[in-house]
């Protein structure tokens, strides 16, 4: 059963359905770029509404319609006797007002429910970066403003769609499931499960892309929104059914370094951040043009001591003066019309003026001193997880705009991250050739992962092998493996720790609770048996390696190709991609499905995939 296009893993046989080769073009054409950047991937789920019933109507849909307007008729007169609810919207009396607050139990289910395909934008559950001078009325949902197929734009050379995309988009029902993903200086966007062998779109441009999302908020049959970064900064927002556009940080107008990575604030329709390779972190509103904007600049000082073993010493300068240390909290830039300055904004920033017209950017984080390589969201969406090339994981409250943890590689630079379904667990791989599991509600590294033998590239968990006692998460690496692992958390043994680590252990509780808080720059906790005060620094030195578990892979297969840069999981396949585009669906046992409905964790995935396989 083993062979290039298929291997067992313990629930059964996985093998090649589909693959999608590189195209191959002259060596003159502009698209012919080489693969500097690695591909990424981007999936999204559509239903589309089924089509309505032709022919004259029968006995059975004349009583079946009158019957609806009749319902719908008591529905408004129930309605307009309905008391009204603060801000004017009548409820009937099987409705319940939605609680709209941060971090409520209903967020996540509203963040991953399929958006109504209707062009009123529902007003979104959370409220990052949405603040009290800024009106939040629903309106009718932006649209780019320019053609892509009749632009005169220097910096798009060509845009080559499959021929009747329209008709055939209309004429589609039930589930489909998009892949986007970029290869060179080109960008294509296909359909999973489709016999036609050609893209529905393919973009070239004059810079390289380089990290793109999909909103799965606002996707429907009629739009979806799409954020493309590229190595000179540049931003563009992109409906591909509608093949318009609109571009952002235009020049680099706001930033001109590389964009590393880019995500939707979930359940926002409009707010995205993108990570550059400076080590920023910026907050955009696709809605917005841009500003003016200058950021401001730690002074120059001694930089703090590298958790990085690979990185070469530094010369001590005399009396120095560190006004930002990275691994103990953010530099946050308030730009002038940003309506109120956060808490962990830079000292000395620019004044806020309400009177201006709001523009991009919304915030601007200095994260690190080296690039900011990748970050997602928690899939309760109050933090993000972010690595970066100084060999750290930061832990940041995107609200508080804060740092609340930071911990150390074992060794090098990370390079991929991945936030378990539950919440419970951090997973990283990097150039130390391992993948890591951090606890971040125990503030510990809980286990190693040991099975490559080059750098890791991606990880993802297994939404469907994920049910909160065991986990099920996979690994690509340069060394062409791609690796299953599965660990069980209370398998897990504690590591040998001295005194003081025993209290901390024992006081888990109250660590989780200052964590949610997100308190100041230390954890103060109450005094131990002896009357001490345990105190915990945000930053975290990795342990060694017999303070810490180790996991065993469950298979490893090796896939001959160029390198793997890219792995990620639907509900009935595994996705794979190498650094110049070739990807692969490798379909897996149908029960996969059936688990992944009874667990329901369709949450943000860390990998960049969205939705499902129909």
């Amino acid at each position: 059963m083993e062979s290039d296009a298929a291997f067992v893993a313990p629930e059964g046989v996985y093998s090649v359905t589909e693959e999608h080769k590189p195209l191959v073009l002259p060596a003159h054409s502009v698209s012919a770029a080489p693969a500097i950047y690695p591909t990424r991937l981007a999936a999204i789920t559509v239903r589309f509404p089924q089509p309505k019933q032709g022919g004259a109507p029968g006995l059975a849909q004349l009583l079946g319609a009158n019957l609806s307007k009749d319902k719908d008729r008591d529905l408004k007169r129930e309605n307009l006797r309905a008391p009204s609810q603060g801000d004017g919207v009548s409820l009937s009396s099987s409705d319940t007002p939605e609680d709209t607050s941060y971090g409520s139990p209903s967020d996540l289910a509203t963040a991953n429910s399929p958006p109504d395909s209707s062009m009123q934008t529902p007003e979104p559950p959370h409220k990052l970066f949405s603040h009290p001078s800024i009106s939040t009325k629903k309106k009718s949902a932006a649209r780019p403003k320019h053609n892509m197929r009749t632009t005169s734009s220097t910096f798009i050379t060509r845009m080559q769609s499959a021929e009747g995309l329209s008709k055939a988009l209309q004429a589609k029902q039930g589930e489909t499931t998009f892949l986007f993903y970029n290869t060179g200086k080109t960008f294509l966007w296909i359909e999973l499960g489709s016999k036609a062998k050609e893209p529905l779109t393919r973009i070239s441009f004059a810079a390289y892309p380089t990290c793109h999302d999909v909103n799965p908020f606002t996707a429907s049959p009629e739009r979806l929104d799409v954020i493309i970064g590229f190595s000179t900064g540049d931003l563009i927002w992109f409906d591909p059914i509608s093949s318009r556009y609109c571009r952002l940080n235009k020049q680099g107008s706001i930033s001109s370094s590389p964009c590393t990575a880019v995500r939707w604030v979930p359940s926002s329709p409009t707010v995205f951040l993108v990570s550059h390779a400076d080590g920023t972190i910026i907050v955009y509103d696709k809605e917005r043009d841009d500003g003016v904007f200058t950021p401001q600049v730690p002074s120059t000082s001694a930089p703090s001591p590298s958790p990085c073993p690979s990185d070469p010493p530094t010369a001590p300068t005399s009396t120095p003066t560190v006004d930002w240390d990275p691994l103990v909290n953010l530099f946050v830039t308030v730009p002038p019309w940003h309506p109120a300055p956060a808490s962990g904004a830079a000292p000395g920033g620019n004044k806020p003026d309400k009177d201006r017209t709001a523009k991009n950017p919304l915030s601007h984080w200095r994260v690190s001193r080296r690039s900011v390589v990748d970050f997602v969201f928690s899939p309760d969406i109050k933090y993000v997880a972010a690595i970066s090339e100084d060999g750290c994981l930061r832990v940041i409250d995107p609200h508080a705009e804060q740092l609340v943890d930071c911990y150390a590689s074992y060794f090098g630079a990370l390079t991929c991250v991945a936030w378990s379904p539950d919440g419970r667990f951090i997973l990283t791989g990097g150039q130390d050739d391992l993948l890591t599991i951090f606890s971040p509600w125990e503030q510990r590294v809980v286990a190693r992962c040991q099975g490559h033998s080059s750098f890791v590239s991606a990880v993802a968990f297994d939404d469907a092998r994920c049910d909160g006692r065991t986990y099920r998460f996979s690994s690509v690496g340069e060394d062409n493996k791609l690796i299953l692992w599965d660990f069980s958390s209370g398998a897990l043994h504690r590591p040998k720790l001295q005194a003081t680590h025993h209290q901390r252990i024992s006081m888990s509780s109250t660590i989780s609770l200052a964590f949610r808080r997100g308190t100041g720059s230390t954890l103060h906790l109450p005094t131990g048996p002896e009357g001490s005060s345990l105190s915990l620094p945000r930053y975290h030195p990795a342990p060694s390696r017999n303070e810490v578990s180790v996991v065993q892979p469950v298979l490893i297969k090796h896939i001959e190709c160029d390198l793997l840069t890219a792995v990620s999981f639907l509900p009935r396949a595994l996705i794979t991609a190498t650094k110049s585009g070739h990807i692969k669906l490798w379909i897996r046992p149908l029960a996969m499905k059936a688990r992944h409905m009874k667990h329901g964790h369709r949450g943000l995935s860390i990998s960049n995939i969205h939705d499902i396989v129909a």
